[in-house]
């Protein structure tokens, strides 16, 4: 889940992680299109400020989600999503307002100072008592990280995983994926927590750990200096879902969700996702 320990400190590892350069990858291709629904235009929406989006994040903002602490520069992933969002809704970038709100006030109960919050929130039925939530607009990948001495750092493919001594903490979507996507050779080793298992990689135990995409940012980022993300497996299972956040029973609810949706079904937010997290953050896929 979102902004546990280990997605709080992933933060602070994201200037370590990624860094943007003058030979960026494209831009995704096409521009979003407005909403379909006429009641859901700039002109029909019940915004703070009328003819203006007010979006939240926290500060800092890090990288890969946004870059540079600029939320309003466009650059990272999540501030792509939001103001593909805005676009779809009417809303051109200099209609766009950013304010700076903490994780913990976002998810309390309470009145917002903002239209939505996008800030790796997870949703679920806890925090939708509190809080609305858009439709998903990221489904968190598993990944595979190794040190960089690992016969399996640089590999791109499951097939090149099938000999690896892999691990993950127990009863996990990491564990499932190392189970029923690489179906290893060698039986996988359980640990009770990421710590155990960070260990074992650390003291060469293992040949690769299996953990969520935020967690392998983190661990590579700041916590193993010799290691590597290897790649982003396929999706599996259930996974940990991101949403915008807004406030509890707020009027913008579906018209929010259903720009999202209407980008996912497009392929736009797959095209963020692919400049964002896998080229500029250095995290390719394993096929």
């Amino acid at each position: 889940m979102a902004r546990t320990p280990r997605t709080v400190a992933l933060t602070l590892a994201g200037a370590v992680v990624l860094s943007v350069t003058a030979c960026s990858p494209q831009q995704p291709t096409g521009t979003p299109g407005p909403a379909a629904s006429a009641s859901c235009t700039k002109e029909n929406l019940a915004t703070r400020t009328p003819g203006k989006l007010t979006i939240a994040t926290d500060q800092p903002a890090y990288p890969p989600w946004f870059v540079d602490d600029k939320p309003d520069s466009g650059e990272g992933f999540e501030s792509a999503v939001a103001y593909a969002v805005a676009a779809k809704l009417g809303y051109a970038r200099e209609d766009v307002t950013w304010t700076r709100v903490k994780f913990d006030s976002a998810i309390a109960p309470g009145p917002k100072e903002f239209d939505f919050d996008i800030n790796q929130f997870s949703i679920t039925e806890e925090r939708k008592q509190a809080v609305d939530f858009s439709a998903p607009y990221y489904l968190v990948r598993q990944t595979v990280i190794a040190l960089k001495s690992s016969k399996i750092a640089g590999k791109r493919s499951l097939a090149d995983l099938k000999n690896a001594k892999l691990g993950a903490q127990v009863g996990t979507t990491s564990y499932q994926a190392i189970t029923d996507l690489i179906q290893p050779k060698v039986r996988p080793l359980v640990y009770n927590s990421n710590d155990d298992a960070k260990k074992a990689l650390q003291n060469g135990q293992l040949d690769g750990l299996v953990v969520d995409l935020p967690t392998a940012f983190y661990i590579t980022g700041t916590e193993i200096k010799d290691a590597v993300v290897v790649g982003q497996l396929p999706q599996v299972g259930s996974p940990e879902v991101f949403g915008l956040l807004l406030d509890r029973d707020s009027p913008l609810t579906g018209c929010v969700s259903g720009a999202v949706g209407q980008l996912t079904n497009e392929g736009f937010l797959k095209q963020l996702e692919q400049r964002w997290l896998t080229e500029e953050a250095g995290a390719p896929d394993i096929t």
